[in-house]
């Protein structure tokens, strides 16, 4: 059987009093694309950054080929970290920098290349994302918000990382510009064979780009399975979710 390119198990994550992760165990294997769904505050980005190594949990294991990483000195999580990749949701881009230099950010910083070195590189990975050498000197605030999309995950694929988070990735969009965000996910996430793991509430970007759907709700995995087989996952929970509704299982909390 094929080892895991990462795997949780029983990790646990409380901040005070609020326990947000459970007892969380999930896999992801090599050349998957995992999407995680679920609400607001029901872990999702706990779980993504447990991963990422941004939040260390309390309890449980995280490992990455089979390395673990909760606890792990500094050098042994860094090697690790360079295999990953990142779509932030809010793009997350460098304002005083111009687009190509925020794409090469992470060849430049983090592999050491110079910028004549990088800067080739990150007119490749635009290219890749549909937009033109021309959008490579320009800065992030004259670009809309599909393009800072797009110049994000040119960014996320520069290093072509084995592994690929994706944080809400068409969180803002519209939905003819989510779709396209969609599309390009998987063309490069193919292109590159990396593994996937995202976190979403959008249904149709997680049918789009999902080989596998798992679904958080109070800190624990409530369903795991094939993206085709969600729409008879005979969980009241996902039905809920996933048809969005305001009754069942899943109770929101309304103010006054």
């Amino acid at each position: 059987m094929t080892e895991p390119k990462i795997q949780m198990r029983g990790v646990e994550k409380a901040f005070g009093p609020k326990r947000v992760l459970r007892g969380v165990d999930l896999s992801v294997q090599p050349g998957e694309s995992l999407v995680i769904i679920g609400g607001s505050g029901t872990g999702k980005s706990v779980t993504l950054k447990s991963v990422l190594g941004l939040i260390e949990p309390d309890a449980g294991a995280i490992t990455v080929d089979g390395v673990e990483l909760v606890g792990a000195p500094g050098s042994g999580r860094r090697e690790t970290m360079r295999k990953f990749g990142m779509l932030f949701q809010g793009g997350a881009l460098f304002d005083s920098l111009p687009v190509w230099r925020n794409v090469a950010c992470g060849l430049i910083q983090g592999e050491g290349m110079s910028p004549s070195q990088a800067k080739p590189i990150a007119l490749r990975k635009l290219a890749q994302v549909g937009l033109g050498p021309d959008v490579g000197e320009l800065f992030p605030a004259e670009l809309s918000g599909g393009m800072q999309k797009r110049v994000g995950l040119a960014r996320a694929i520069a290093a072509d990382p084995e592994v690929i988070f994706f944080d809400e990735p068409t969180t803002g969009l519209d939905p003819i510009m989510a779709d396209v965000i969609n599309d390009l996910i998987v063309k490069c996430v193919t292109f590159l064979g990396a593994t996937a793991l995202t976190i979403t509430h959008d249904m149709a970007s997680a049918r789009k780009i999902a080989h596998r759907i798992a679904m958080i709700h109070e800190g624990r995995m409530t369903w795991d399975g094939p993206a085709g087989a969600i729409d008879r996952s005979g969980n009241a929970h996902v039905d809920q979710f996933i048809n969005g509704r305001a009754e069942g299982p899943i109770k929101m909390l309304v103010g006054a």
